[in-house]
This record gives C-alpha cells, structure tokens and sequence, in this order.
C-alpha cells in the first residue's frame, strides 16, 4: 500500500510575533520607568533640602541640580515625596514594575494581592510616619504633606491617643486577615508541627521484634564476609624488595602445618600474592602445596615480624649525625645601609634641637589642699533610706543596695527583687530628684557589666578635683598612651585617661559657664606636660578672642600656623577657613610620605624613620602629631557654614592616620552646628551641663547630660558606655605660668609652617569681570543693592526670586565690577556706589 502524503497544514499569520513587539516595549518601558523613579527618589532624598527650591525651575539653565536624573528628578522628588506621600512613594515606583510584568505576561507577583497591599501601605504609612516623626527634622519628607495633614487632622479632630489607636488597630487588623493570625487557626498550625515532629520521632526507633531480627542477620552478614576475606602472602627474596615498604616476617611456628620454611626470611604483604604465585615458589622454599595453606587474616596496619627459632646476622649500626643548619638573615642593601648608620650615629633625635628643653614641672600647678574624701555617714544612711522608702511606696521591693562616694556624686547601686521591671524603676527619676530634694539625679538601668541599677545623687559637700592631683598620679607618669589626656575621676575617685590618639577625635560641648572651657584647658595642659615640642603642634581657632590667648606665649615651641599669618592663635574667620584647607593640604601631603615609605600610620613612619630607614633627601621628615582645637565651632557654622564644615568633615574621616586629631568644643550642640557627617566620625564625645534633653541626645545620642550639676560635672561617652566624670580644675593663672615656663626656653625659630594655601577668592580680581559675560539680572540686582545700600546674596533671591546659585554668581559679578565689597562673614557686602543716579553712569561706562 502506498503511503499517503501527509496534508500540508495552512500557514498561520503570525500576529503573535506582531503583537508581542508592542507588549514588549510597554512593559520594559514600566520597568525602565520605576528605575528611574526609584534612583530619582533615591537622589532625592539625599540633597532634598537644597534642590526642593529649584523642583518647579526644569527649564532654568542657569540651575544645576545634583540629582542624579537633573532636575526632572527634582521635580519627580518633590512631586510623590514632599508634596505627596513621602518614602511610600517608592511603593508607587514598585507597583510600576508589576505594571511592566503584567504585559509581559510573566507570572512574578499576584496582581490583584499586590494592589491591594500596596493600597494598604500607600493610606497608611504615610500617616503613621507622620505621626512618629511630627514634621520634625526630616519628618516632612519621610510622611509627605499627605501623611502630615491626615494625621494632623486626625489628631485635631479624635486627639493624639485616639489617632495611634487608629494605626495600630488598622495595622493589627491587616496583620491578622492577611496572615490568618487568628488563636483556633494558630492552635491547628501547632497540633500539624507537633504531629509530624512526634511521627518522625517514632518512625526512627525499632518498633517490633522482626527489626530487631533484621539487624541480627544483617550482623551475621558481615561477619561472613569478614571470613571469606583471605590474606594473601607473598614469599619473595629480600634483595627483590629492597624498593618496597612491607612488614617482614621471620618464620614461626604459627603456620608449620602448612609452610616448612629453613632459614629463610619472608616478607608479608597483605592482599598482594596469590595462591599460583606460591605455587611457583614452592621448590625454592620447600612448601607442602598438597592443601592451600591456611592462612591468617591480617590488616595493612597491623603489619608485624614473626621471628623463628634461629637468629639472624645482626646489622651494622648506622652511624646518624643532625646538624642545625644556621639560620641566615637576608638584608638588602637599604636596610644594611640604615644600619651602617644606626651604628655610626645612633638613632634619629627628634629632640635634638631643643635637646635642653625642660618639661614643666608640677609645682607651677597649685595645690588646693586635702582632696581626701570625707564620708558623711549621716547623709548616706538619710539618702539610702528615703530612696528605699520611695520605691517601696511604688511596690519596688530591693533586695540590696550599696553606696559609691565619688568626688562630687554618689553612686548608689540597688538590686531589685525578683520580678521588678527595670523600666518601672527607670520612671521614677524625677520622684526620686524631688524626694531627695537634689539636682543631676540620673539613673542607669541596667548598668553595664552589672546586675545592678545605678541612681548617682550629688554629694552635699562635693570635693575639688584638682589638675595637679591627676597630673601627679602614677597613672598617668608611667603611661604609654601617645597622646595621653587625663580628664579627672570618676565616680570611684579613679583618675580617669584617654589616648587622643586612640579616640581619633573629640567632640566637646556644654551650655555657658559650665566648665567647657576649663575642660579644654586640662586636656592641653595634661598633653603639654607628656609630650616635647618637636612630637607635638597645636592649631588653636578661637573665634571668642580670649579663651585661648594664653596659649601665644609657646608659639615657637608647640602652635602650628599659616606662613603668611602673623598671630598663631587664629581668630578671624577667613583666616580659620585657610587654615583648615591648609590642614587638609598637609594631611595629603603625609599621606604621600606614608605610601612612599611603605607604611600605614604615623607611628610605624617615625619608627621608619628614626631608624634611618627614610631618606630626607626623599622629602621625607619627622612628623609631629597636630592637634586642632576649635573653642566655639557654632559662631564659625554661623559665619561660614559649608566653607568650614567640608574641610572639618574630611579631617574627620581621614586625618587619624596621619597624626592629625580634631577637638571640636560648642556651647549648643544643635543639629545644624554637628551635621550627621561630622558627629558620625566623633566617637568621642564629652559633655558638660547642656539646656535640654534634645541637646543631651545630640551630642551623646541619650539623655542625661541635661542632669548634670555644672562647674565640671561631666558624661564621657566613648561609644560603648556613658561615664559621669568630675573633671580637673586648672585655673587661669596656672595656665598662665605654664605657658610662661614654656615660653621662656629656647624655641624653634618660628612656629610650625603649614602649607600654603590660596583660596578661590584671593585669585579673584577685579579686573577678571567681562561685562559680555554679566548674567541678565545683573543691572537689576544693582539697582537693588545700591537702592537698599545692603549687599546681601539672600536679598537678591528673594527680590528676583532666584535660587542660591544664580545668585551667589550675580554677587561674585557684582565684587568683580566693583560695585560691592568683599566677602564681610556674617556682615552683609559693603556697597561701594552711594546713589542710583552714579550706577546709571557706572552701567553706561560697562555697556560701551
């Protein structure tokens, strides 16, 4: 029979293929748009502050944005963040992409499941954002106005209870009809665990006597095979197996029955010879092969010599000798040139040229008399009953308490009874503060180390910490520290230190009259009695003019300055934003110096160094720690804002390994003086009697600084726990005759040049402005300044409503032209043209 052809199938149009193209490009194109939703948000957030003014200007070339998309990100930021629902909008940027996905018809989230949790969180965590962070701070773009009106109205209308009530019912419900969260469907979810966990368990144990029977035969199994398992031996001559690593057997009677060996020695190796290869050999050595011979199992490492009747010829002894051999230090030509110079001259003395220089001795310090501790039994027995009472009023029982005297505090340490909420113990701080009638009540719950809650009552009749009392001590003469601080004692009457060095940083702050200022001064004086001139500089700023005056009498001996500057102690603001360019130029410079010498700090390149190691003549030197010192860092914020806080913020980050160390004192610590960028690399922190909670939490992220009792009652926070410190008093006339003592030897020539530094504006001239080049507003924001006689940059944005930049250049113009003065700080410009009618002359002259 003939096969039959198969019928040719019609061809079918392929609309799919046409159809999928504009599928595929609509759904990419949702996705590729919630990535840039998502990274413009992203950018947003960043920068929101300084480009939310410009988000509505997208067609202003003169505006530059720092998103990352221009200012279409702007405007997409401030549309769905600020203006809308805050970060949930990054839900809206998600909910793109499932858009995407749909049409791609790829099978990734449940639609209609998403939608409808992203409705959910869209409503609702705008509001609870709102509610949580009030429009404080970054509050306003985190809800949106969205979120901060609903909950205001919300609060205005059912009250703040009535308002978080809402949110957490609305949220626990979700919780609940999503997850199913319900007790009898929890109860069913246990009883299935607890089932299969208890089957499980019963299928792996033996359960009748046919198992038990099935292990005893699979025993006898193996048992047999064992016995099947023969040790086959291999009978060579010894001279045929020199190469080989056996066990050798001396014939025993072990196996007579079947081996009849004379004088001959075989060698042993399990599972190598079989029964044809002792056949073979069988004439040599006379083997009974009628039967096959029985013979032992025995393992590879159970390999053992059988030895027979007669003895064999002893071995000559080898005569074994070890030699060490020595050990040999490769040395380069570099380091065996170093050496050849250590020899000949010693090593490096920084010291050398103020070899006769003196440290100051203790006795310029003065001496306030006994600093003994006097213990008032009757104001511990009063205090320990009245806070035992007090807590028992609240139903604390304690179990145990104990009292530490320090120098101005008095620790008392309780122990709750069993079933006492820490917290419940933590609330009752004020009550306590008002039953002991005492101010700078603080409590620490749970104390760290310790199964003990702490309450610190100030002592009646507080004992002076002196600064020859902590200088004198063995603790800090014999320490090691590089840069030894010593702030005073603490609560135990220990003296209290730090290495600075270690710290890397230091952040101070405290309200005025608080003891902040004589904080600085013993942190000075302790590093000017441990280190010589030639391992230590100071850069002192302050802006107040006489904090640190006292300090110009060592200016040859330990304070750093620019070669142009004529004071060391740096108080005009120009000169301070100089000054710490300057510092971030030095502090490249050594880093260079560190990669050229192979090293990674300060310490192991002066080692290098002064070992001979490092060539001068490579522009390599010895380098001294700088310590910069900055006495009220909020007036220079307020003076030159971002001019000081970028080079402060990159000495931060960077400078430690270099030797470089910042101690940075303000008297508000408020969120805009201490940026996150700079708090975050001050680990340290040391705080004085502060105003208000909020500034406790800024400066030490917690409170307790707010509760403090002033004239040096102090927290030291070294980012693992808070310490109440008393901290050392020096006075201003022993500053005084320190520095004087100092002052009086032989210094350096100069004191120590940093690298110059020329800012943008000193290379700005006048004569550099070309009137082709004058922006469009320019004659317009002359009339208003010379109108208003007031050269300020926030004026002309508001009269022109210009953004910051535009501006900032129209001013810099202005100066150019001549028609406004220089930058004057916190002072607006100098207007250089009395009257519009002298601009109009002015203008014309530019025109032609």
């Amino acid at each position: 029979m003939e096969k039959k052809s198969p019928k040719k199938q019609p061809e079918q149009p392929e609309t799919g293929k046409i159809l999928s193209k504009p599928r595929i490009f609509f759904g990419l194109t949702f996705i590729v748009f919630a990535g840039v939703l998502t990274l413009s948000f992203v950018s947003y957030l960043m920068n929101w502050k300084a480009d939310q003014s410009q988000a509505g200007k997208i067609l202003d070339k003169t505006i530059k944005s720092s998103n990352i998309f221009g200012k279409l990100g702007d405007w997409l930021g401030n549309i769905f963040i600020f203006e809308s629902i805050g970060i949930a909008s990054f839900i809206v940027a998600f909910l793109f992409v499932v858009f995407g996905t749909m049409i791609l018809k790829k099978k990734i989230f449940k639609p209609w499941m998403t939608f409808g949790h992203s409705l959910f969180f869209i409503c609702w965590l705008p509001i609870l954002l709102g509610a949580i962070t009030r429009g404080n701070g970054n509050g306003g773009v985190l809800s949106g106005v969205y979120g901060y009106q609903i909950m205001d109205s919300l609060s205005a209308i059912i009250g703040d209870v009535g308002l978080w009530v809402v949110l957490i019912v609305s949220i626990a419900l979700y919780f609940i009809l999503e997850f199913n969260l319900r007790p009898s469907s929890i109860k069913a979810k246990l009883d299935t665990i607890n089932e299969n966990t208890i089957g499980k368990v019963k299928s792996m144990m033996p359960n009748s006597e046919q198992s038990f029977e099935a292990d005893q035969e699979l025993e006898e199994e193996i048992r047999e095979e064992e016995k099947e398992k023969d040790l086959n031996i291999t009978v060579t001559d010894i001279s045929e197996n020199k190469k080989t690593k056996e066990a050798v057997v001396k014939s025993e009677p072990i196996i007579q029955e079947n081996l009849n060996v004379a004088n001959v020695e075989t060698i042993v190796t399990p599972n190598q010879t079989s029964f044809e290869q002792e056949k073979e050999l069988a004439p040599t050595l006379n083997l009974d092969l009628d039967t096959k011979p029985i013979i032992p199992t025995i393992k590879p490492e159970d390999a053992f010599e059988v030895h027979s009747n007669f003895s064999t010829p002893p071995q000559e002894e080898i005569k074994f000798k070890v030699e060490v051999a020595p050990v040999i230090d490769i040395i380069d030509d570099a380091d065996k040139l170093s050496q050849d110079l250590v020899n000949q001259h010693g090593l490096y003395d920084h010291k050398l040229d103020l070899a006769k220089f003196q440290m100051p001795p203790i006795d310029l310090l003065k001496e306030y008399g006994n600093e003994e501790i006097s213990i008032n039994k009757e104001e511990l027995e009063e205090n320990k009953n009245k806070i035992v009472g007090l807590l028992k009023n609240f139903n604390v029982g304690i179990a145990e308490i104990k009292a530490t005297i320090g120098p101005t505090v008095t620790l008392y340490e309780i122990v709750p009874e069993a079933g006492i909420r820490v917290a419940s113990i933590k609330k009752l701080q004020d009550d306590i503060a008002l039953n002991l009638s005492a101010l700078g009540i603080r409590i620490i719950a749970p104390m760290p180390g310790k199964g003990t809650i702490g309450i610190e009552v100030p002592r009646k009749n507080p004992t002076m910490v002196s600064m020859r009392s902590v200088i004198a001590s063995q603790k800090f003469q014999n320490t090691d520290m590089d840069l030894p601080v010593v702030f005073g004692k603490t609560i135990s009457n220990e003296v209290f230190m730090a290495d600075l060095s270690k710290m890397p940083h230091l952040l101070m702050a405290g309200a005025t009259g608080q003891g902040k200022s004589v904080g600085i001064n013993a942190i000075l004086t302790s590093l000017l009695y441990k280190k010589h001139p030639s391992e230590l500089k100071f850069v002192m700023v302050d802006p107040k003019k006489v904090e640190l005056s006292l300090y110009s009498k060592i200016e040859r001996h330990y304070l750093a300055k620019l070669p142009d500057s004529d004071d060391a102690i740096i108080t005009d603001t120009n000169k301070v934003i100089n000054t710490l360019n300057s510092l971030c130029v030095e502090m490249d410079q050594r880093y260079d110096l560190l990669k050229n010498a192979f090293c990674k700090n300060l310490k192991e390149y002066n080692k290098k160094f002064s070992e001979r190691k490092l060539n001068p003549e490579n522009g390599h030197r010895y380098l001294p720690y700088i310590v910069l010192v900055v006495d009220e860092f909020a007036d220079l914020i307020m003076t030159a804002g971002k001019e000081v806080e970028l080079p402060i913020a990159r000495l931060a980050q960077l400078a430690r390994a270099v030797g470089i160390h910042l101690i940075v004192a303000t008297q508000r610590p408020s969120v805009n003086v201490i940026t996150g960028m700079i708090k975050a690399n001050f680990p340290a922190r040391a705080a004085f009697r502060v105003i208000s909670s909020v500034d406790s939490r800024t400066i030490l992220d917690s409170t307790g600084a707010d509760q403090l009792i002033g004239k040096g009652d102090m927290l030291y926070f070294n980012g693992n726990e808070i310490l109440r410190l008393q901290c050392a008093f020096v006075d201003t006339p022993e500053v005084e005759r320190l520095a004087e003592f100092i002052g009086e030897q032989k210094g350096y020539a100069s004191a120590f040049m940093l690298p110059e530094f020329v800012s943008e504006e000193a290379t700005s001239t006048v004569g550099a402005f070309d009137p082709n080049e004058k922006d469009a507003l320019f004659e317009d924001a002359a009339r208003i300044i010379v109108s208003t006689q007031q050269g300020s940059t926030s004026m002309l944005q508001r009269q022109l409503k210009l953004g910051y930049n535009r501006a900032g250049r129209i001013m810099d113009q202005l100066e150019a032209s001549g028609i406004v003065g220089g930058f004057n700080g916190a002072k607006a410009r100098e207007v250089l043209i009395s009257d519009l009618y002298s601009l109009e002359q002015f203008l014309e002259d530019l025109r032609n």
